[in-house]
């Protein structure tokens, strides 16, 4: 069986370690990764920071030019990459080509927002003096991205690092490191500078504390869950290590009486299902007011019939497999215990009857109380929790009512509710009648314990940039 190469200063490598990818949809090993331990990442690093200075040295122009390049030849290998992604991350092939092309999205949009890195000239208050604020490289970047969205999580920390001049650090998530491995390829390909991009994979305890330990590792990126971002503020805490989190999620979804049904059970199902329910921003409480809570979930539940499950590489499938096991399990759980607490079963709730794989049944529980666990935590799966509410404060009260506050969504055909919903609602991004709010152009991140910082948009980009202060005296 083929054992794919890291990607060390310039150069493929299959290393003498190496672990098995599985694919979620069968259960069959489909390869194997090779992996590396803290001693070839702090060469990685070393690689990099010596790479830095002539990256940082070239033109926002030339390294748009490497950038764009690399995505030209992502496009170019798009139908073999995203049946890579399919087949270790179990999405529906139709799914895994839309984050390749978001992908490709990203990497052009980041390409030429180099070219925007604006400094400013601030007016002086002292005679003989000017003041300028400047942009440059953070330095050395380690990028940490999970399994969910392998690809174009990926992209969302290598453009704009690469775009500011900032060599990057690939960690790959151990359940989906081919496509990284393409990704590696892509870079090759592209001709960008040997340690400028570089992939390690492997234990991820062990390659993060070097990141962190590291003086020349300048920043750290990791998109996954709160208690391991907890974890890492903690070891950044000893080299004041500059961080981007993006972390868990509880979304809700408020569905208004004045909302038109038809597009809010259409974009529930689409925020809800996409992935299999195994997103950070997917909707985890659907909160729909007293007076269409019937009809809504009526409608949702003959939708939810029509949702066909199954292995993702096959035609016309809408929900694929969990990611392993143990997630498997945990859905149940979920399911288990919100029925116990009082929640209406009214669809799914039990492993779906596919061969091989991890699947579940998409699952709508109804009425669900408070103080179910789902309510509370995060089910990375295709359940969802249907409860109600009365008066615009209260869906308000409720939506707000979580320690997270990644995405959330609303449906009105009410434009002054709608503004009133855009600025009470806790979280980073607001998806109103919109149930695919993210782009590259327009910031991604959370609030409260959802995270750090942004991605994507211009806020992206000055995450990898220190801003600096100039001033020039002595002026006559």
């Amino acid at each position: 069986m083929e054992t794919a190469p890291v990607y060390l200063n310039g150069k493929f490598e299959v290393t003498e370690d190496s672990f098995d990818v599985i694919n979620p949809g069968s259960g069959e090993t489909i390869g194997r990764m090779s992996s590396v331990g803290r001693a070839r990442v702090r060469e990685a690093i070393a690689t990099a920071s010596a790479a830095w200075p002539a990256w940082r040295g070239l033109t926002a122009l030339q390294r748009g030019g490497y950038i764009n390049l690399a995505a030209d030849k992502i496009s170019e290998r798009s139908a073999e990459i995203a049946d890579i992604i399919t087949r270790e991350n179990g999405k529906p092939l139709a799914q895994s080509k839309g984050e390749v092309a978001m992908t490709i999205d990203h990497f052009r949009w980041f390409a030429e927002e180099g070219r925007r890195a604006y400094g400013r000239i601030i007016p002086h208050q002292v005679e003989g003096k000017r003041h300028f604020a400047i942009k440059s490289p953070i330095g050395v970047v380690g990028a940490i991205v999970p399994w969910n969205f392998p690809l174009v999580l990926a992209a969302r920390k290598a453009g704009p690092a690469l775009a500011a001049g900032c060599p990057v650090i690939l960690k790959a998530a151990s359940n989906t490191p081919l496509c990284a491995a393409a990704l590696a390829e892509c870079m090759d390909a592209a001709g960008i500078p040997a340690g400028v991009f570089q992939l390690v994979a492997g234990p991820a305890q062990e390659i993060a504390a070097e990141f962190f330990s590291n003086p020349a590792c300048r920043k750290v990126s990791f998109t996954g869950s709160t208690a391991v971002g907890k974890e890492l503020i903690r070891q950044s805490a000893e080299t004041v290590t500059n961080l981007s989190l993006e972390l868990g999620g509880h979304a809700p979804v408020l569905v208004f009486a004045d909302a038109d049904l038809d597009q809010a059970v259409e974009g529930a199902i689409i925020t809800k299902f996409r992935n299999t329910g195994q997103s950070c921003i997917a909707a985890n409480r659907i909160i729909v007011q007293d007076e269409i809570y019937n009809e809504f979930t009526q409608m949702f539940c003959r939708r939810i019939d029509q949702l066909v499950v199954g292995n993702g590489a096959e035609p016309g499938v809408d929900v694929g497999p969990l990611i392993d096991q143990s997630a498997l399990d945990a859905a149940v759980r979920h399911i288990d215990e919100s029925v116990r607490s009082g929640a209406e079963l009214l669809r799914g709730g039990h492993p779906a009857q596919v061969s091989g794989g991890f699947f579940l049944e998409p699952t709508v529980l109804g009425r669900v109380p408070q103080t179910a666990v789902c309510m509370r935590e995060e089910s990375f799966a295709p359940i969802a929790p249907v409860s109600s509410f009365s008066t615009e404060e209260e869906g308000i009260e409720m939506a707000n009512d979580t320690e997270y506050g990644l995405a959330a969504y609303a449906y009105t055909s009410d434009l002054t509710r709608a503004f009133r919903l855009m600025e009470r609602l806790e979280a980073g991004t607001v998806g109103i009648n919109d149930a695919v709010p993210s782009t590259s152009q327009c910031p991604f991140g959370g609030v409260k314990q959802s995270g750090l910082g942004r991605e994507l948009g211009i806020e992206g980009m000055d995450a990898y940039l220190e801003t600096k202060h100039i001033s020039l005296g002595g002026i006559v």
